[in-house]
């Protein structure tokens, strides 16, 4: 069966480019156009495409929250955004049920190659796009292990899990042996450990202590 589908985008040559492409296509059929996302909504009434190419900036409402009245006219709906710019609309158009976004300048390929995806329920993105989430999520602070441990303590744990004794830890931090002595039984505690290797071997299985 062919992948039925709807071009939304308020620039004639681009459709006209997209139209060609697809017209190659065996497995793919374009059953309307529209230039704005008002006209998207009555074509996807009219004839629940598989897919919807959708631009990212249309004249009357954008891409990102067009997608969310498709999707509630037709939560089967398939929806691959496509964009000049590889920008932050991406998230939005993520959490707003795109399952795919790639850029107008992908080549003829990668854009037949993401409307399949994207029809068989994958998620799919051009390669700038997946190095912009990529950074995003590297960008999100990771809250630490063991939240209940104080900053001191933390800072103890960690190098315990690097293998330093009580004293070797006093001489790092600037600490007594008994202040050191009394935060590591503290920190058994709170880690509901007996020993110091447990201790270790959790605080390893935390990924602390690696550097």
């Amino acid at each position: 069966m062919s992948i039925r589908l709807i071009i939304v985008d308020d620039h004639p040559v681009f459709r006209f480019g997209l139209r060609t492409l697809i017209a190659a296509e065996p497995d793919m059929a374009i059953v309307g156009e529209a230039s704005n996302g008002t006209e998207a909504l009555e074509l996807v009434a009219a004839h629940a495409p598989d897919v919807v190419l959708l631009d990212v900036n249309l004249p009357d409402i954008n891409g990102v929250e067009a997608t969310r009245h498709l999707l509630r006219l037709c939560p089967s709906l398939r929806i691959l955004m496509i964009t000049m710019f590889d920008d932050d609309t991406v998230f939005g158009a993520l959490k707003a049920g795109a399952g795919g976004y790639i850029l107008k300048g992908a080549s003829a390929e990668e854009t037949v190659r993401a409307i399949r995806a994207v029809a068989n329920g994958e998620a799919i993105f051009s390669p700038s796009i997946a190095r912009r989430m990529i950074q995003h999520i590297d960008a999100i602070p990771r809250p630490a292990p063991f939240p209940d441990l104080t900053e001191r303590e933390q800072e103890i744990l960690w190098l315990l899990a690097q293998g330093l004794t009580n004293s070797a830890i006093a001489e790092r931090l600037g600490l007594s042996i008994k202040t050191v002595r009394n935060r590591v039984s503290d920190i058994f505690a709170k880690l509901q450990v007996t020993d110091r290797a447990e201790a270790i071997i959790k605080a390893r299985e935390a990924g602390l202590g690696s550097s």
